[in-house]
């Protein structure tokens, strides 16, 4: 797994206008303390766009936040997009500015699956394929803001997984097939008991992990995008080669000093 995912694909808050915190909304839940709408900023949102409670989120009820990625987006619309123009100058530029950075996130999000796919062996035979996507992902980023609501993002995604989905394909087929007919594309796998599960090679998009006991599975080239890994327990678990992988996933998960993962990610602080 390749460690050369380009910077700019990475949050950035010092040159982010905290987008995450004003332009988003969510609601009050085991995840969030409070409600909050859209272009509202987080009661926690300082003056420097910093986070007055980034130490102690999690006991403080904003567990969401950690299992937040923009994956750049939020440095991309503040200093690309919008110039460096922070949506406190103006009514227009926060209204233009919180619709922007939604799209962009799905993009950046795009651009982190093909940057990974690029960097895979298995994928040689359609690398030219994956480049013209990314390419091509990159120069929608790139849209003048006013424009930003004519892309057709859904359209482009869909192209960009049937590439994602091969690759995926191309990667799992020299893995062991996975014996349980329960492990398979979208299942509902919450609160299974898979402790010490053999999962090489396991298609695992968009799975149901919520709760689920893998400690010490061997997730080794499972395609796991998607999936959700909420309350997981993965401590010994093994998903240093799975594919698709993101910090958010990892972050949502549980586990431990044993846990390998992808060298593009980062230990979690609460694990």
């Amino acid at each position: 797994m390749s460690e050369n995912i380009p910077s700019d694909l990475r949050a950035d808050c010092s040159n982010c206008f905290g987008l995450c915190c004003v332009a988003l909304a969510f609601s009050a839940s085991a995840d969030f303390a409070v409600d909050k709408d859209i272009g509202e900023p987080c009661r926690n949102l300082l003056a420097d766009y910093g986070c007055g409670i980034h130490a102690k989120l999690r006991p403080a009820g904003f567990s969401g936040c950690t299992v937040y990625d923009c994956f750049g987006a939020g440095q991309k619309t503040s200093q690309v997009a919008f110039g460096g123009e922070s949506w406190r100058e103006s009514k227009d530029t926060a209204k233009s500015m919180f619709a922007v950075f939604p799209v962009m996130r799905q993009l950046h999000e795009l651009l982190w699956y093909l940057t990974e796919a690029l960097a895979l062996r298995a994928a040689k035979s359609i690398r030219a394929d994956l480049q013209a996507a990314l390419d091509e992902t990159e120069r929608l980023t790139r849209t003048a803001p006013d424009a930003f609501g004519a892309l057709d993002v859904p359209g482009h995604r869909e192209g960009v997984n049937a590439l994602l989905l091969r690759t995926s394909e191309l990667v799992r087929a020299g893995a062991p097939k996975v014996k349980n007919k329960r492990i398979r594309r979208g299942a509902d796998l919450i609160g299974a008991k898979l402790q010490g599960a053999d999962l090489r090679g396991a298609n695992l998009r968009g799975a149901y992990l919520i709760g689920a006991d893998l400690r010490g599975a061997d997730l080794r080239l499972a395609d796991l995008i998607g999936a959700d890994f909420r309350d997981a327990d993965v401590r010994g678990a093994n998903l240093a080669e799975s594919i698709f992988l993101t910090q958010v996933q990892l972050n949502a998960a549980k586990g431990d000093a044993r846990t390998k993962f992808p060298a593009t990610l980062t230990r979690p602080s609460h694990w």
